[in-house]
């Protein structure tokens, strides 16, 4: 499992180092969410990312026998791409001991599915770009996602800076006029939205709950489920981050932080616990997805991490804050 993590960990890390984010692709606002075929679910958590980054015009993929159960075979010479199933399980020798609850560990399993474009002998749908969207479409379905949020925190403008305040429970936004357009606006109010799904009135995440009360430090987890879930409703709203935001300072702070010595699990449970974010803000009724990793690490940020989040909060950043 260990090295199945770190697999994952340096595929991310090889998309920083060539220019993409991979929870800041367009893939997903353009073409849909991966999903498998055979099953029609979407794939969850750091699987959009790992499959979405390749940036294929269509949402399809298969395990080989789905291929082959459904008539057709893999190309020859085609290579797939990893997708980890993750879930928990309780070890017989735990449930022996009545005294104590059972403990709960974590599994990850690796998986390799192929994109439709290398099957043949399989009719897929054919590839439909979604409908192109004004800026009116975007931020009325942006608008539509924050009224609908369940336990929604307060919300107010004027603040110097975006952030959640656990301690209020409130999100403080510049005005609208400070920032580029409205759907950088709604872009940033999703991370912050994000932050707050994690306080203990609502999905009670560690990530957020073990920053309260340590003032500007700022854990790299806790960013990443934020711009993970952020970019999932961004999706949704069919926003399409600016690529402005791929600057090198940007891309090298996430890559200083993933070579953590402590973030080899954490980008998982990090993907995770963004999916469940958005999915709390979307209001999905779904199964709770757990908790992967086995370390409870609290990864500290690199000083390159933190001094670029102090800049970005000097210069007004719409991310990053909190």
């Amino acid at each position: 499992m260990k090295d199945l993590y770190e697999q994952i960990t340096n595929r991310i890390i090889e998309q920083l180092e060539n220019g993409t984010v991979p929870w800041k692709s367009p893939y997903f606002s353009k073409t849909g969410f991966p999903r498998n075929f055979s099953t029609q679910k979407e794939y969850q958590g750091i699987n959009v990312f790992l499959l979405g980054c390749h940036r294929f015009i269509s949402p399809y993929f298969l395990t080989f026998l789905q291929a082959k159960e459904l008539g057709g075979n893999i190309r020859k010479g085609e290579k797939g791409f990893l997708v980890v199933k993750y879930g928990t399980y309780q070890k017989d020798e735990d449930k022996s001991n009545t005294d104590e609850e059972p403990k709960t560990r974590g599994y990850l399993k690796g998986y390799t599915v192929f994109h439709e474009s290398q099957i043949e002998g399989i009719k897929f749908p054919e590839a439909v770009s979604a409908p192109e969207l004004t800026t009116t479409d975007k931020t009325d379905r942006a608008r539509a996602i924050v009224e609908a949020m369940p336990q929604r925190p307060k919300i107010s403008e004027g603040s110097a800076v975006p952030c959640y305040r656990p301690n209020t429970d409130s999100v403080h936004m510049p005005a609208m006029g400070f920032f580029t357009n409205e759907e950088a606006y709604y872009s940033t109010l999703f991370h912050e939205l994000s932050h707050a799904s994690g306080h203990s009135s609502r999905l009670a995440r560690k990530s957020l709950m073990d920053t309260h009360g340590k003032g500007t430090k700022i854990y790299s987890e806790e960013e990443l489920v934020a711009e993970m879930s952020a970019s999932f409703l961004n999706a949704h709203a069919g926003i399409i981050e600016e690529e402005i935001e791929n600057s090198a300072a940007y891309l090298q702070s996430w890559i200083d932080a993933l070579r953590g010595k402590d973030a080899k699990t954490w980008i998982v449970r990090a993907a995770s616990q963004g999916q469940k974010a958005a999915d709390f803000i979307l209001g999905r009724c779904i199964e709770a997805v757990p908790e992967v990793a086995a370390v409870e690490a609290k990864p500290t940020p690199s000083p390159a991490f933190a001094e670029m989040v102090m800049e970005r909060r000097a210069h007004g950043s719409p991310q990053l804050n909190r």
